[in-house]
């Protein structure tokens, strides 16, 4: 019988490759970063993202980067809604995070009303809010808000918190999009959006096949 030749056959939008080419460019990475850290040349990365671009319809890197589908092999294109796993230390825990906003007020009525993070209680230019446990406390700073610490929102379904900030006018830098996948199938996926001074804050979720 004759032997099949070329690329094994697949029924997604796009090939492995692709996808994990996808994803390194929605997490920010340039073309040559790619190229070293695949191991492969420039021109073969560019190759796969005129690819990829050309099968989902989008005209340049930025639309890509705005982009999103799960894989259909992802534990997250498998998933309906996947409970969070908490990870947990016995020996120290973060109690409470902070950050400065130019406007205490501002950035008090959108982490209650956009996020929707619990609002515990506002003090003179300081705004406290429950994040599952742990206490995020903005101040108000005199000077422009420098460069911080980005703050991680762990959320069960990353996809309907894409949507939903997304319905509320939160404006993202990437899709969501997968970042890792460890040995036992379990994949880490993030998306990077703005906060009101335009700093930006992300959303991780861990998603179990």
């Amino acid at each position: 019988m004759p032997r099949n030749r070329g690329r094994p056959p697949h029924d997604d939008v796009l090939t492995r490759t692709e996808w994990a080419i996808v994803h390194a460019v929605q997490h920010g990475m340039t073309t040559k970063e790619i190229a070293r850290r695949r191991g492969v040349s420039f021109d073969a990365v560019k190759f796969h993202i005129d690819n990829a671009m050309a099968k989902l319809g989008v005209s340049n890197r930025q639309a890509l980067r705005r982009w999103f589908r799960a894989p259909k092999d992802s534990a997250l294109g498998k998933a309906v809604s996947q409970q969070q796993t908490a990870v947990q230390n016995t020996s120290v825990a973060v109690g409470q995070v902070s950050r400065s906003v130019g406007d205490i007020r501002l950035a008090e009525a959108w982490y209650r009303d956009v996020l929707r993070l619990p609002h515990l209680f506002t003090t003179g230019t300081f705004a406290f809010f429950d994040c599952a446990g742990v206490r995020l406390y903005l101040f108000q700073a005199e000077a422009a808000p420098p460069a911080e610490s980005i703050l991680y929102f762990a959320v069960p379904d990353i996809r309907r918190a894409h949507d939903d900030l997304h319905a509320r006018g939160v404006e993202f830098i990437n899709a969501p999009h997968m970042v890792h996948r460890h040995a036992d199938g379990t994949e880490e996926w993030m998306a990077f959006f703005k906060d009101p001074e335009g700093r930006p804050l992300a959303l991780m979720s861990s998603v179990h096949d």
